[in-house]
């Protein structure tokens, strides 16, 4: 008897014991995934998968030390040299940004094509998924890597929602992701005015991409009226630079105090021209 009340007190000593230590991963709120940073997301638009963050910041880095290197050769002037490594090092964000906007506005063109393939697809009888699998051999020639990766990836888990979300991610475009979210919801909910709905959608991107493409036009021609505005007196200063009373006076505090001057006019009114002048872009408020 005495023994069993010893076993029985030791028992729940170590229960309570055990219960003083906290189990891994019990009771802990599950971590939420990181959302890309800015700068990882003008990559992603840019369709560019093997560049990472950090490997465009170091291209930067290198193009801004060699331009400086290239400019103090050609000028023998250090600040002069100074001021063009600062464009040359904005230049390859400059390049990803460039190639940013040219994808998504050649997507905006061809997503309408796309949306009509699948509701054909889906008025021949296939189902949802196999509808976008198909996209991969008959949609757009640009989209068809994407929709290739989204079959591989849905015949290998079966899984519709995860396979769908990683094609949003591949392709990082904002009219993507509205038209998977319609296509998830209508799979969840249920409903057979799909078609319907494919081709209403289909009309209303083609609208919204006429649109857009009539004011970019008009826009076009003063938003680079106004770069070369900017560009002018750098170009002016560099043929300047190849005389050596300049290169001397450019050597001087005046002569620095005024490139300063120039390097902020030239940021400041570069960057209150795109405010002023861009369009409202499209934001993926639903990824």
């Amino acid at each position: 008897m005495t023994a069993a009340a010893g076993l029985a007190g030791g028992i729940g000593l170590f229960l309570i014991w055990w219960s003083c230590w906290e189990v891994p991963g019990h009771g802990q709120r599950p971590a939420r995934s990181a959302r890309p940073s800015r700068l990882q997301a003008t990559i992603n638009q840019a369709g560019i998968q093997k560049v990472t963050v950090q490997g465009l910041l170091a291209s930067c880095l290198g193009t801004g030390v060699f331009t400086l290197l290239l400019v103090l050769v050609l000028t023998q002037s250090p600040p002069i040299a100074a001021c063009f490594a600062l464009f040359g090092a904005w230049l390859p964000y400059l390049l990803i940004r460039w190639r940013a906007r040219r994808r998504v506005s050649a997507m905006r063109e061809i997503w309408p094509d796309a949306v009509d393939h699948l509701r054909s697809a889906i008025r021949a009888g296939l189902s949802l998924p196999e509808a976008l699998v198909q996209l991969g051999t008959r949609g757009p020639v640009e989209l068809r890597p994407a929709f290739v990766e989204f079959g591989a990836d849905y015949r290998a888990g079966g899984r519709f929602d995860h396979s769908l979300e990683r094609l949003k991610n591949r392709l990082a475009d904002p009219v993507a992701d509205r038209i998977f979210e319609a296509l998830k919801m209508t799979r969840e909910v249920g409903g057979t005015d799909l078609g319907k709905l494919l081709g209403t959608l289909a009309d209303f991107l083609r609208d919204s991409a006429r649109t857009r493409s009539e004011l970019e036009a008009r826009q076009s021609w003063t938003v680079n009226a106004a770069r070369l505005a900017v560009a002018a007196p750098w170009i002016i200063l560099m043929l300047l630079a190849t005389r050596p009373e300049a290169v001397a006076a450019y050597n001087t505090v005046g002569g620095i105090m005024v490139l300063l001057g120039g390097l902020v006019v030239s940021i400041v009114c570069y960057r209150l021209m795109l405010r002023l002048g861009a369009l409202p872009e499209d934001e993926r408020v639903l990824q």
